[in-house]
């Protein structure tokens, strides 16, 4: 966590006392500024460049998503912003501060949850875990008891409060993990895979109050997560990575206009293995489920493919029974 962590030249975030509870040391509007930002692990023929002259701002009070495959960069870009790893070329800005000149101050304003990172003491009680890192972060834990509060009743662990760590199940300890970051008043904040082990009320749970927290609170969250039905849902904006480059920067409405390949899901007892067959040489079909009898099948389509499934499957004598259009989301876009 970055809370924890070391910046390049040494410094550590551990033994700032920066952080105000009025808010962070800011220049504008600008959470966050990476220019020219690379970095190659490796000598000559073997060397790998892991993240390839990245440059890019984000907004405060903003929610962006990082994705990208496995590879991608994402991981090392991450890193060297929070200064884990020190980049070959580029500038990082924390709210205006550059984190090579002024490590300390710049990393006062961050925190972070990174995955398969312990994030918190699990001989601790939730409360206590809370109180802890506020005082890391430098922030008297009194002065923000009514926070701590909150968040302990928006994310669901009011009834925890007084519980070790240790003794919660895995959905109740990532939730403590996201309570600890935003404990200390950290205006930057970055989440990787923040539902991992989450029910689905438990997750949107954490969803609202991200979105809770960027609108009232103008925190800043850079979200990483395979599940993209929660990158569609709290995030403003996306960046794809792929070799160590941005494939694609946009509001998550302006990528998904971008593509006109949807999807028709079609149940009908018709279909046999001798249809489907058939269906897969003609078509890009996504999903087959059996079913008693026929099937539930899906197939891309772009433009005007509906109707050439639809003579496809009369001219067969397929009866479709329901007949279901399925919009693109990220998760299309990201893979095709």
């Amino acid at each position: 966590m970055s809370r924890n962590l070391q910046s390049a030249d040494g410094d550590t975030t551990t033994e700032s006392r920066d952080r105000q509870v009025t808010g962070p040391e800011s220049t504008g509007e600008t959470a966050l500024s990476v220019e020219g930002l690379s970095k190659a692990f490796g000598d000559g023929e073997n060397a790998v460049t892991a993240v390839d002259d990245v440059s890019f701002d984000i907004e405060s009070g903003s929610i962006v998503g990082l994705l990208g495959p496995n590879g991608a960069g994402k991981t090392t870009l991450i890193k060297s912003i929070l200064g884990m790893v020190l980049p070959d070329e580029g500038t990082v800005r924390l709210n205006g501060i550059d984190v090579l000149e002024r490590p300390r101050a710049a990393y006062a304003q961050v925190d972070a949850m990174l995955e398969g990172a312990r994030n918190d003491y699990w001989r601790l009680t939730v409360r206590e875990n809370l109180r802890y890192f506020s005082t890391v972060a430098g922030v008297d834990p009194d002065a923000v008891a009514d926070q701590h509060q909150r968040l302990l009743e928006q994310l669901e662990l009011e009834e925890k409060a007084d519980t070790a760590v240790r003794d919660l199940s895995r959905g109740m300890k990532q939730k403590v993990s996201l309570a600890s970051v935003l404990a200390g008043g950290a205006s930057i904040v970055f989440l990787d895979e923040p539902t991992l082990g989450l029910d689905v009320e438990s997750s949107r749970t954490l969803q609202r109050e991200l979105r809770r927290l960027a609108t009232e609170q103008d925190i800043t969250v850079v979200l990483s997560s395979h599940d993209m039905d929660v990158i569609e849902t709290v995030c403003d904006r996306v960046l794809i990575m792929s070799d160590g480059q941005f494939v694609a920067d946009d509001s998550v409405e302006a990528l998904l206009r971008s593509t006109d390949v949807y999807g028709v899901r079609v149940v009908s007892s018709d279909f046999d293995d001798k249809t489907l067959r058939s269906l897969r040489s003609a078509f890009d079909v996504r999903t087959v489920e059996p079913l008693s009898p026929g099937a539930r099948v899906e197939v891309e389509t772009e433009g005007n493919g509906i109707y050439d499934l639809m003579d496809w499957l009369r001219e067969r004598g397929v009866t479709p029974e329901r007949v279901r259009t399925v919009e693109p989301g990220l998760e299309d876009l990201f893979w095709s």
